[in-house]
């Protein structure tokens, strides 16, 4: 590569996207924690920008991550409205349909946002968890990735990183990998050693942890005798040291990019896949982890880039996780391939303070077995459709979701309704062109 291309391309800001498992709304002292300390996070907040109304596109797992790598809404892939099963399971019918084909995952053939950062010169790696596929045509370097170090499935043994059926999941690139140590520290570790190869060259960094996701293990409380920790799922002691060594970790990953000289020109951003499950802290939000409440969707989120966004900055913008992508590519500017349609919005206009919050109308719908979970959120008006059951909610009045407005406000809750439905037909996935529905 010549040297005024190279000099061009080193302008272009480094990326690091630190992702949580199953992280509460208030499980960060910078959103109010009351017994969890976490200093580097919130020192990404101090010098960038805390959203105030951040949402992951899905309420469990697979379903955000999907959204986040694409920039649109997960069901336009099919089979990915619910975490995939340890061990390649589809949970709900279509899912299953997909698994039983070899097609239960995120299609290669998506325009992902490492691929179009790689194809515009980005060195790309990922470490940790993947969770969009575990047949090998969906892995990490089918979607853009140089290298991938971390497990493919939801969840694992911190210490034995194998998944409760025993299945080990933690790969390095297509391959099995045994190692000793905790998950968290293994995932920043490798982060940091790719970190100390890079070139001139911008670089994009995916540290999805799967902390603080059960089991809920002791990062200090090893057994020789057993080869792992002690499970203490609802003991938020436990969890509490889970954030904490979360957060320290992400200290260590920012203080080599300090060491580099690269924090000045990198885009750092934080955010959790989903709410809190019965280990966390969602605050005063109704519901959790697989609910289309408040609880199981709205999220930490956090970014940071220095000369560009006002330090201790904090916005009331509806966001999603598949915003991400848009913004990222504007950022880096990076233009993705001609025709390409993204359901998330460039944020930068808001972010760097040339324009006020954009008003939209977003959607969730969330699939597990037999349930199915819808909202639609349209300004501060949300419907709710909790399997069958419908409420009304005003957030600005009512951020709890404790006011259910729909008998009292019938032409709002029908234009919600009707905008449901709108969307539900447009994501509808050409891949489930041939499903049919089992019969009952």
């Amino acid at each position: 590569m010549g040297a005024a291309a190279l000099t061009a391309q080193s302008k272009q800001p480094d990326i690091v996207l630190f992702l949580a498992d199953d992280l509460g709304a208030a499980d960060l002292s910078c959103f109010q924690s009351p017994d969890i300390h976490s200093p580097n996070i919130d020192g990404i907040a101090q010098r960038g920008i805390r959203f105030t109304q951040n949402y992951a596109n899905g309420p469990e797992c697979s379903p955000t991550r999907s959204a986040l790598m694409t920039g649109r809404y997960q069901h336009r892939f099919g089979g990915l409205e619910c975490a995939i099963g340890n061990g390649n399971i589809g949970r709900y019918d279509e899912a299953a349909w997909l698994q039983k084909r070899g097609e239960l995952g995120l299609p290669a053939t998506e325009p992902t946002l490492p691929r179009m950062l790689k194809q515009a010169g980005f060195d790309t790696a990922c470490f940790g968890k993947w969770h969009l596929g575990y047949l090998d045509k969906f892995l990490p370097r089918r979607h853009g990735f140089d290298e991938y170090f971390g497990i493919l499935g939801g969840g694992a043994d911190y210490f034995t990183h194998k998944e409760e059926n025993g299945h080990m999941t933690l790969y390095r690139n297509e391959k099995p990998e045994e190692r000793k140590g905790y998950l968290t520290d293994l995932f920043a570790a490798e982060a940091i050693a790719w970190l100390k190869k890079r070139s001139s060259k911008p670089f994009f960094l995916y540290l999805p942890f799967n902390a603080p996701h059960v089991p809920i293990q002791d990062p200090d409380g090893f057994d020789e005798k057993t080869g792992t920790a002690p499970t203490r799922n609802l003991t938020r002691s436990i969890y509490v040291k889970m954030v904490e060594r979360l957060d320290k970790r992400i200290g260590d990953v920012l203080a080599q990019l300090k060491a580099m000289g690269r924090d000045q020109n990198t885009i750092v951003i934080f955010l959790s896949d989903n709410g809190g499950d019965p280990n966390g802290d969602n605050g005063k939000l109704r519901g959790r982890k697989s609910s289309t409440w408040e609880g199981g969707i709205r999220v930490p989120g956090i970014i940071q880039w220095t000369g560009h966004i006002p330090a201790g900055k904090v916005t009331p913008q509806v966001t999603l996780s598949m915003d991400m992508t848009p913004t990222l590519l504007s950022a880096a500017g990076v233009k993705p391939p001609a025709g390409l349609k993204f359901d998330g919005i460039d944020l930068t206009p808001v972010i760097t303070g040339k324009r006020e919050p954009i008003a939209r109308t977003v959607f969730w719908r969330g699939r597990r077995a037999a349930t199915t979970r819808k909202a639609v959120r349209d300004g501060d008006w949300k419907l709710v459709d909790d399997n069958g059951k419908q409420e009304l909610h005003n957030l600005a009045d009512d951020e709890t979701e404790q006011k259910d407005l729909l008998a009292a406000n019938p032409q709002k809750t029908a234009e919600l309704r009707a905008k449901l439905a709108a969307w539900e037909l447009d994501v509808r996935s050409p891949r489930l062109a041939g499903f049919t529905k089992p019969k009952a």
